[in-house]
């Protein structure tokens, strides 16, 4: 086991980062938003836990906690203007927002290092605290969504105008999703800071944005255990394919691919799962066009 950690423990760290960062992009989907802001809500998270780690040597439960809050209130300031569009709107803005975040990484030097990053982060991320961190969040998602304000994250994503003509507050609620979903996603990049010594812009860019995005909707959306088990799959496949060496890249996509043709929900799809374990003999005869056994 110890040998086991010891190769593998960047990773099995790096898996539990990239399921908070599926789950923060979980919560802007589940509420209807289209939303590709949160690798520059992780950058902006990952900066700040790092200054004040080395600039101002605080505690790191309390750099972590700036590291939250830092996008949460931007998320806030520009989610007032943004979540009035929808769709590929939302999705062009939230872009936006991102390339003004990276932009102003790369050229504020004295601040952020500029295109060299941040060297020297003092590694202090365990993995007691990616896993205290990734059960909270999934217990405070859990019990969120089984709330009156799950309910209205739902009725939001079926129709918005019809959930506000129930009386639900749209544009409240939306903001609720946003700025949870940049909390998370900067707790997600204060964590990663820690552990990998280095950040630079380039890491929270599009491609960044992509890949989270990407791992909510592999898993899918359908329930909490399936950003995790998108961000698992994304993290695990390019190691255990790596004695591909060349064709990892080429293996990795087809194996996406093909998941995504053939469960297009989702791997977690409780639909899909209930049609499959949970039907008799009637429902399954019916289903396949079969009359029913007498």
């Amino acid at each position: 086991m110890a040998n086991f950690w010891a190769v593998y423990s960047n990773v099995v760290l790096t898996l539990g980062i990239n399921a908070l960062l599926a789950l923060s992009i979980w919560l802007t989907l589940s509420c209807g938003m289209l939303s590709i802001g949160n690798a520059a809500f992780m950058g902006i998270g990952a900066y700040t836990a790092s200054l004040i780690t080395m600039n101002l040597g605080w505690p790191f439960p309390v750099s972590l906690v700036a590291g939250m809050a830092t996008p949460a209130v931007l998320a806030f300031v520009i989610g007032k203007p943004t979540l009035r569009l929808s769709g590929i709107y939302l999705a062009m803005a939230t872009l936006g927002f991102g390339e003004v975040v990276r932009i102003t990484l790369l050229n504020w030097e004295s601040l952020t290092g500029g295109a060299l990053g941040l060297n020297g982060i003092p590694q202090l991320t365990e993995w007691w605290h990616v896993l205290v961190a990734l059960v909270a969040v999934v217990v405070v998602l859990w019990r969120l969504r089984r709330s009156k304000v799950g309910r209205a994250f739902e009725a939001i994503k079926e129709d918005d105008t019809a959930a506000g003509l129930m009386g639900i507050d749209v544009a409240n609620t939306k903001m609720l999703a946003f700025v949870l979903g940049a909390a998370i996603a900067g707790l997600a990049g204060g964590l990663d800071a820690h552990l990998t010594f280095f950040i630079g812009p380039q890491e929270f860019g599009f491609d960044r944005g992509v890949d989270i995005l990407t791992m909510a909707i592999l898993g899918g959306i359908g329930g909490l255990p399936g950003p995790i088990v998108g961000a698992a799959i994304l993290t695990l496949l390019p190691e255990a394919l790596r004695s591909l060496r060349d064709f990892r890249l080429v293996v990795n996509g087809l194996i996406l691919v093909v998941i995504v043709l053939f469960l297009p929900k989702g791997i977690w799809d409780p639909q899909r799962f209930r049609r499959w374990f949970g039907r008799g003999p009637h429902r399954a005869a019916v289903d396949i066009g079969m009359p029913k056994a007498p």
